[in-house]
Formats: structure tokens, C-alpha cells, sequence
């Protein structure tokens, strides 16, 4: 697994884009990891979305495509 970036969503939550691997196929992961108040680390929620390779083009120009409307 490799975290590409956490990006802070606040109250003890970050949106983590990470690659990660699930029975030898490997994802794209963006999903929102929450602070957990006992241990203090980072879990991950069921709150996000697992893109696996053969998306990956098509994700990436939906997302790139999204900037004109969010500028």
C-alpha cells in the first residue's frame, strides 16, 4: 500500500488517496480515514471509492474535467 496524499477534511478526518492491493489487483483508493479517540490513529471509514486500473484514465478525466466547473 502506498498513501499518495491525506487531505485535511477537519473534525479528526482526512480524505486519504492511497494505492492499495485486494486479492493481487491492485486500486486507486480515495476514502474518507477518521482519528480514532482511543488509539489516536488513523482508520479508515466505508465512506469512499475503490478505481481499479482499467478506470483510472477514464476517473482522471472526469475529475480533471470537473476544475472548469468548480473554478
Amino acid at each position: 500500500m502506498a498513501v499518495i496524499k491525506d487531505l485535511d477534511k477537519g473534525g479528526g478526518e482526512v480524505i486519504r488517496i492511497e494505492v492499495s492491493e485486494y486479492k493481487g489487483q491492485k486500486y486507486l483508493n480515495v476514502r474518507v480515514w477518521y482519528t480514532d479517540k482511543n488509539s489516536g490513529e488513523l482508520k479508515p471509514t466505508q465512506k469512499g471509492v475503490a478505481i481499479r486500473p482499467d478506470h483510472y484514465q477514464e476517473f482522471l478525466a472526469a475529475v480533471t474535467g470537473a476544475g472548469a466547473h468548480l473554478a
